[in-house]
């Protein structure tokens, strides 16, 4: 621990907010449906926290998510220290006894919304946000979208901490939390990956080939293949397909095109070879799917 050791001020920021459940509530509320599955228990906003820093040896019983929205800072765990800029998350998993320290820098304190939870289910949604103790920050899409999330939270528990509001804002971290899961999913933006996929995006009713859409992006065919199938579960084809099958989806339900035009307009121009994809996918044919009962 280097700077941490320095830093350990825990509360006490200008204009800062700040709820803690008291524990005999939240010990209630872990034998109660909903929130046994996931409760928060901590909430908070710190601004501009000059000198702000926390030092846990044996780590937190609760998982902790922190939203640096300005300035910066730093965290150290499993013997490595990241240094935490604007728009970046810090997520640390409960219960696992892994130490852990983090705070403001000296220069450019961090401003940061943070909230921690417990239940049965934490450790899951957490282990899907992919942070691990060599890889606990996880860059943001729209941090603006996660600090309205963890202002509902806060402005919820200061009314009260009842056993309902308690249900509420467990919903709201469940949606906090797979928030920052498909972030972390989600490529940077103009990297190769975000590159390539909107140039799919907009080329739904064409192909390519991958050593083509390689070049575009500047990456070699093997290193995209790799990004997508991390980002997706697939490759560029699979994921290019996936958008045209969307794409006629939207077609078949809301608008009168037949079937051979749904197929032209996303660039399958064999209606045959069209259904046949359709079909793959979606286990019924194009115009079945259309037939069915939807909303």
């Amino acid at each position: 621990m280097t700077e941490g050791a320095l830093l350990e001020r825990a509360t006490g920021f200008l204009n800062q907010r700040l709820v803690v459940v008291p524990r005999p509530l939240i010990r209630d509320a872990l034998t109660r449906p909903v929130t046994r599955r996931l409760v928060v228990t901590d909430a908070g906003v710190f601004p501009d926290a000059a000198e702000h820093g926390r030092h846990r040896a044996h780590g937190a019983e609760e998982g902790i998510v922190i939203v640096c929205v300005a300035g910066t800072g730093w965290v150290e765990t499993g013997g490595s220290r990241f240094d935490v800029g604007k728009s970046t998350a810090v997520v640390f998993p409960g219960g696992t006894g892994q130490a852990h320290s983090y705070g403001a820098s000296s220069d450019d304190p961090w401003t940061i919304w943070w909230c921690h939870v417990r239940g049965s289910d934490a450790a899951e949604i957490i282990e899907e946000t992919g942070v691990s103790p060599d890889r606990p920050l996880i860059p943001l899409v729209a941090v603006d979208r996660l600090t309205s999330m963890l202002d509902e939270i806060i402005t919820a528990l200061e009314r009260d901490q009842s056993p309902a509001r308690l249900v509420a804002t467990a919903g709201m971290a469940w949606k906090l939390l797979t928030a920052l899961a498909v972030d972390r999913r989600l490529p940077e933006q103009g990297s190769p990956l975000q590159q390539a996929m909107k140039f799919l995006q907009d080329r739904v009713n064409g192909s390519i080939r991958l050593p083509d859409l390689a070049k575009v992006v500047g990456v070699s065919s093997s290193q995209l293949s790799k990004l997508f199938r991390e980002a997706t579960g697939g490759g560029v084809l699979a994921h290019h397909n996936a958008l045209k099958m969307a794409r006629a989806r939207l077609l078949l339900d809301t608008t009168d095109l037949t079937i051979a035009e749904v197929g032209r307009e996303i660039g399958l121009n064999d209606q045959f070879y069209f259904s046949r994809q359709f079909s793959r996918m979606h286990g019924v044919s194009p115009r079945a799917y259309r037939a069915e009962r939807k909303g």
